[in-house]
Formats: C-alpha cells, structure tokens, sequence
C-alpha cells in the first residue's frame, strides 16, 4: 500500500510539473528580390487546444536575457523581457503556428538578434 502510494504522488507530481513554452521552430517565404517585398514568417509553438490556445488567440513572447554581475561575487542575473506579441493562425492539441502580431522593438532592450527567435518563451495573453 505505501508503495502504491510513493508511485502514484510520483506521477501526479510529474504532471503538475511546470512546463515551458517556447517557439521550437519557424518558416518564412523564400525572397524573390523584388522592391517592397513582405516576406512571411510562420512560428511552431509547443503549446495548443490543451493550454487553452484557440484561433486568433494572442500570445506573448519573451526573451531571457542573462547577465553576469562581476561586482555581485559574479552572481548571474535572468531577466524576462516581453519583446511582442504572436497572433495564432491554427492549432492542434499540442502545438500551434502563430505569426507576428506585434514587435516591440522601441520598447525593448538590444538584442543580437531584433526578430523572434527559437528559444524564445511563449504565454497566453490574459489581458
């Protein structure tokens, strides 16, 4: 009995576990070097219907930006910084494909690369 009941609090935990959402992939259109060209750019999501995500749901993305503080006994300090927002085009159970609805660049710190990236952490906008 007290095994059955080790196995089953070892299971419930991994479930309740946080888990992290993030953009694990993207495709865009191939430039044809035209003058005013728009280029899409779709991103895949590792999160859908089951977190909640519908069609035309908006999404926030995130950046972690980690810095050593040499002065702080080189003490690593994480920011989380909200860099825009991605617009969901279709969905699935677990994953979506989303495209940019906003950047905030203006807003933003510098970054080595001012455009989405894979990595970047992804959350539901409650607003």
């Amino acid at each position: 009995m007290r095994l059955l009941l080790i196995i089953l609090t070892l299971l419930i935990s991994q479930g309740v576990a946080a888990r992290s959402y993030v953009i694990f992939s993207m495709a865009q259109d191939l430039s044809m070097g035209f003058d005013n060209e728009t280029l899409r750019k779709n991103y895949y999501i590792n999160m859908g219907e089951g977190q909640g995500v519908k069609k035309d749901s908006i999404l926030n993305v995130y950046r972690i930006i980690s810095v050593q503080n040499p002065y702080d006994n080189k003490k690593r300090v994480n920011y989380k910084v909200k860099i825009g927002e991605l617009k969901v085009l279709h969905t699935s159970d677990e994953a979506s494909i989303a495209s940019v609805n906003s950047y905030e660049k203006e807003k933003t710190p510098i970054f080595e690369l001012d455009q989405f990236m894979i990595g970047d952490h992804v959350a539901i906008n409650v607003d």
